[in-house]
């Protein structure tokens, strides 16, 4: 029997990744496809008159054996891929699309689920309840159930498609970081650079039995480059090989899959019965609309952009005084912005690093979740992971109950996507009488500790550290009866607002005090230093504020309209983006094709969600400063009516629970320097 298919009895039940070999993956799968229909075929085959616990709940605990796999492989194709992986994801894919259809399409069943969903206002239900069915009735009239059978079998064409082009999407952009090193054997290159930054590229040439430095398109390596390198040329070269992945007319090419993507996604919207795809995904988000959207973007963009250009103005004016560039250069603005914000502020990243050890940095997070809420991480060594990098804890309440296994993975590798991500191995459900608990992972990709240093952070890596441990928190916390409406499974422009909203301890004194040590003293981080975090917290938020707009903009563009004339990809992404756009257009370079959030991601017309949760942080944390940072009556609020919930309720009522009232902008433009405080 292969070990995928039946119960895991490991410590907590936990993946046993060691006894897992990649050829289990596909029998393994296509055998819980068959258990997964047999599961489907006893709910439509039940003679008994349809109910919520026969129906409804059925289908939600259906297949779960299926879910579990699933989400073993898939989280594995992208923290520790291969070749075989890769093609294993292509050949299941198009089956996986096929039960999904299947289900949906399944008109007896939706029989049931509708015979049960017009009879809801009398049956008692509690408010999860309801939800769920809810989302089970939409999930079918949303997704061709109403359909008649030519359409349906159109629909089952283009949702196989699209499953299959996301992956090559995903995969080439993939195989095009991997592709590319800038190898260095003058020293006189390295000027500027960090010591930590040279010992890394030197570790990597030596790993690849190379003279000299070598350099990636992996952010630990590519953004210390272009952040501190003086030399001009070589900036320019590795930043146009990242702004030109998937867009070198190779076969990693990703423009025609851009295009298929979008056209095939309005298709499916049309025959659905919405005007365009972004119709179809924000009727089931806060924002509701693409014109809500639209104007949420463009009112921002109002404010935001006159700060932005002044910002410019005065880099390029920086740049001048300094290097006598008349025109700064997408090359240049990491490195200028850098210098300027060291003479502003006296204050740069080599500075801070020492203070954010990654083991400091991330105990720190587990501290501060224990202060707001009461957890406790243990580290064990029982609990199987599926590469040395990976760390495995306990996480457990105040009475010292399970609370959920925690993984952390936090360097990058060969066979892993760029980026930082959470995700999970395990949901968080009640059946019977037991409250199963989830495990939880976050992903991240930190520079790897030397031969003579720990891996030490930047300050923007450590609030990236804080922003996927939050998304942690809202997976670990989660205390839901039904998997689908547990943790993170909620409203997309609702699910950024956990992971954002702990970003902020990251600025506060008080939590700093709790990590940010130097790493060979043992001295807490200068209070200057804090202050000049605080400080510079808002340095370029206008230039930030209008790149963030860029992409939900040139995401609404794919997808809120009818895209079947774009005939170009870097012409439709360049006027898009001309309201945005500070620095000269790189000819070479396009960034809708390596656009992995929209084109690979769950992000298609949610790319606004980071904008909008934004609003929502900065209102929730002016709550937590009003009463104090650890706050146990805010904190609890916050755990009870938000993090624990998932999606049990529609998320503003969540919110108002919370905070007692709708959020308002102005937290967030006071916080970003926009308007005055």
């Amino acid at each position: 029997m292969n070990i995928l298919t039946k119960y895991f009895d490991t410590k907590h039940n936990t993946a046993p990744f060691s006894k897992i070999k990649t050829e289990h993956f596909a029998p393994a799968i296509t055998e819980a496809i068959q258990m997964t229909r047999k599961d489907i075929d006893a709910i439509t085959s039940n003679p008994e008159a349809p109910t919520f616990e026969n129906t409804v709940e059925a289908l939600e605990f259906s297949g779960q054996t299926l879910d579990r796999i699933n989400s073993i492989f898939f989280n594995l194709n992208s923290a520790e891929t291969s070749d075989e992986m890769q093609k294993i994801a292509q050949d299941i894919s198009p089956l996986l699309t096929e039960l999904s259809n299947d289900i949906t399409l399944n008109s007896a069943l939706f029989e049931r689920i509708k015979s049960v969903y017009n009879q809801k206002d009398g049956l008692g239900l509690n408010t999860e309840q309801n939800m769920l069915l809810d989302k089970s009735y939409k999930s079918f009239s949303r997704n061709g159930a109403l359909l008649a059978e030519e359409k349906k079998s159109r629909l089952r064409e283009i949702d196989t498609e699209l499953a299959k082009l996301m992956l090559t999407f995903g995969e080439n952009v993939l195989a095009e970081t991997n592709n590319y090193q800038l190898h260095i054997t003058n020293e006189a290159d390295l000027k500027g650079l960090p010591e930590g930054t040279v010992e890394a590229a030197r570790s990597l040439a030596k790993s690849h039995e190379k003279e000299g430095w070598i350099f990636t398109l992996d952010h630990p390596s590519y953004l210390p480059f272009v952040t501190y390198a003086d030399q001009r040329e070589l900036r320019k070269e590795i930043a146009i090989a990242f702004g030109s992945k998937a867009f070198q007319g190779n076969a990693y090419d990703n423009q025609e899959n851009v295009l298929k993507i979008a056209n095939l996604r309005h298709e499916r919207a049309n025959l659905l019965g919405y005007e365009t795809h972004a119709h179809f995904v924000l009727e089931e988000r806060m924002a509701q609309t693409s014109g809500k959207v639209t104007s949420f973007l463009n009112d921002l963009l109002t404010k935001a952009k006159p700060a932005a250009e002044k910002e410019f103005s005065q880099l390029t004016a920086f740049a001048q005084k300094l290097d006598n560039i008349d025109q700064l250069q997408k090359w240049d603005g990491a490195y200028y912005a850098e210098k300027l914000k060291q003479e502003l502020f006296n204050l740069d990243d080599e500075k801070l690093k020492p203070y954010f050890k990654l083991e400091n940095v991330q105990n720190g997070a587990f501290t501060i979740a224990n202060k707001l809420f009461g957890l406790t991480f243990t580290e064990v060594f029982d609990i199987d992971k599926y590469h040395e990098d990976v760390h495995t804890f306990e996480v457990t309440d105040a009475n010292g109950g399970l609370v959920a296994v925690f993984y952390s993975d936090f360097f990058p590798r060969k066979g892993k996507r760029n980026g930082a991500w959470m995700t999970s191995f395990k949901p968080q459900y009640k059946k019977g009488n037991h409250n199963e608990r989830p495990h939880v992972s976050i992903v991240c990709n930190f520079t790897k500790p030397t031969e003579t240093k720990p891996s030490l952070l930047t300050f923007n890596e450590v609030t990236t550290l804080f922003h996927e441990f939050g998304h942690a928190l809202h997976g670990m916390l989660a205390n839901t009866t039904y998997p689908s409406l547990s943790g993170t499974s909620v409203y997309w422009d609702f699910v950024e607002l956990p992971s954002q909203v702990m970003e902020n301890w990251c600025y506060e004194p008080e939590a700093l005090a709790l990590f940010a040590t130097h790493y060979q003293t043992g001295e807490i981080i200068p209070q200057e230093y804090v202050e000049k975090i605080k400080e510079s917290a808002s340095f370029l938020e206008g230039m930030a504020t209008l790149r963030q707009l860029s992409f939900g903009l040139l995401d609404m563009a794919f997808h809120s309209k009818d895209p079947s004339g774009i005939q170009n990809v870097k012409t439709f992404e360049k006027t898009t983006m001309e309201d945005t756009a500070l620095y000269p257009d790189v000819a070479e370079n396009c960034m809708s094709v390596s656009f992995s959030h929209i084109f690979q991601g769950g992000y298609s017309s949610g790319y606004y969600s980071y904008k909008w949760a934004e609003v929502l942080d900065a209102d929730a944390f002016a709550y937590f400063q009003e009463k104090g940072i650890f706050n146990k009556e805010v904190a609890d609020k916050f755990k009870d009516n938000v993090l624990s919930q998932g999606g049990t309720d529609h998320p503003m009522t969540l919110y108002k629970r919370f905070r007692g009232q709708e959020p308002k902008p102005e937290a967030l433009l006071k916080r970003a320097g926009l308007i005055a405080s």
